[in-house]
């Protein structure tokens, strides 16, 4: 599909604050083309900026209140540059009360997670006009392809192959937010790969809610271990990776599937969430601790040396001492490479949100405290291990905190701080790690 653009933004600058996950880090390359395409440059520099867009995460309150925060910063940048505009748009937009607070403080354009490709026509409104512009889709209208985009990096890039979510976890607001499922057709996304590769990425990461559902709505059988084969077979991309699988459906094909192609990196994301079988079935999970247990004890069987890491999240409604013991064991018993670790926060327009017990802050303090001991604990063991040997990596750049070394990811995706001539960005090559710590190793380039 061709789009006309607006030409708003000739002479203009831009800037866009991007929260939350994966998921937005490439809407907001979407939004980005779209912007550049009406002639916008981008700027780092708030001064500096006539257009300002916020892009959102609405998983937690305490996120929304740093996002509220920061537009009152830029309401009053506004005030001292009448002409700025200011566009929201994300997953917070896509609820009542982030839309009704917002219209209140003055921002320009307010815009959903469904209709990004309107953003142009929305800013020319509200500039033309000087009037506040709303236009939030409570339901996706399908899938529009082929929207301009301006990615972040040219070594790794992320390619959605799904939007929204069927689950409803109950502390969940993302089906609210972001939709039901919606599978891309797997032309649409192996023309997307090959894109990228003439463009020289080497690393895809392949991005959905729960990608173990890809396919259902597609006219032709396809699930999600026939796209990873099709995306496995587009020359020049070296890695291919994908995120998240929801431990309810990862099939066996799935798994093989990871084993057997090359280029599939051995890391698989598979959120646990809880330990406790009570409290999975109040979370809505669809899955059980032996249930769980045995699809990793598979995983490890099928794919030598992979990293299993999860999400988990402590002091959910109800979840006594007992429960959290359970949690404490499934990480002792699984021994995850990492794991990203929350205290349960209520969200507004979820079930868990109504439960009256939920678990006083300080208790869900000391239990993620005690969360994150045990499995940094365990993180530090497992790259201990791996002080001596040789390991491939992708070169993605000069390292964030010494410009004079580079920054690397192993196929299990590990960072690996070494020292080697900048021109090794974009390649592979063989570090031997010579220092593990919990979130990253060091080591020395192998020559030849």
């Amino acid at each position: 599909m061709a789009f006309a653009y607006t030409s708003l933004g000739q002479d203009k600058k831009y800037m866009i604050l991007t929260y939350g996950c994966q998921m937005n880090v490439r809407d907001s390359e979407t939004i980005a083309g779209l912007l550049e395409a009406m002639g916008y440059t981008a700027t780092d520099e708030e001064k500096e900026a006539d257009l300002i867009v916020f892009n959102t995460c609405s998983v937690r309150h305490s996120a929304e209140n740093k996002v509220f925060g920061k537009v009152g910063e830029v309401i009053g940048l506004k005030r001292k540059k009448p002409e700025l505009l200011i566009a929201f748009g994300g997953c917070m937009a896509q609820t009542p009360e982030a839309r009704s607070i917002l219209k209140k403080q003055g921002v320009d354009v307010i815009f959903g997670t469904h209709n990004i490709h309107e953003l142009p026509y929305l800013l020319e409104e509200a500039y033309t006009t000087g009037k506040q512009v709303i236009r939030v889709w409570e339901k996706a209208e399908g899938i529009i392809e082929d929207l301009p985009v301006r990615r972040q990096s040219g070594i790794s890039a992320f390619v959605n192959i799904m939007f929204g979510c069927d689950n409803f976890c109950s502390y969940c607001i993302v089906p609210y937010t972001r939709g039901r499922e919606r599978s891309r057709h797997p032309d649409d996304i192996i023309r997307e790969v090959k894109l990228l590769a003439r463009e020289g990425y080497k690393e895809v990461t392949l991005l959905g809610q729960n990608v173990n559902s890809y396919g259902k709505g597609l006219e032709e059988k396809v699930d999600f271990a026939d796209l990873l084969k099709m995306v496995c077979e587009v020359e020049g991309i070296l890695r291919v990776r994908f995120t998240t699988s929801h431990p309810k459906d990862m099939s066996d094909k799935l798994i093989d599937t990871i084993a057997r192609e090359e280029k599939m990196c051995e890391h698989v994301h598979v959120p646990l969430q809880a330990g406790s079988n009570r409290i999975l079935k109040r979370m809505n999970r669809h899955y059980t601790r032996e249930h769980y247990l045995a699809l990793t004890a598979r995983i490890r069987d099928k794919i030598p040396g992979v990293a299993i890491t999860t999400d988990l999240i402590v002091g959910f409604p109800g979840e006594t001492e007992d429960d959290f013991a359970d949690t404490l064991d499934m990480v002792k018993k699984v021994r995850f490479d990492a794991a990203f670790t929350f205290m349960y926060s209520p969200r507004s327009g979820t079930k868990a949100a109504e439960f009256t017990d939920q678990v006083p802050l300080e208790v869900k303090k000391a239990r993620l405290e005690r969360l994150n001991e045990l499995q940094y604990g365990i993180a530090t063991e497992i790259n201990k291990s791996l002080e001596g040997t040789v390991q491939e990596v992708l070169v993605e750049g000069p390292s964030k905190t010494d410009k004079d070394k580079l920054t690397s990811r192993t196929r299990t995706n590990r960072i690996v701080i070494f020292s080697g001539p900048g021109d090794l960005t974009g390649r592979l090559v063989n570090v031997k790690i010579t220092e593990a710590r919990t979130f990253s190793l060091f080591g020395e380039l192998v020559e030849g």
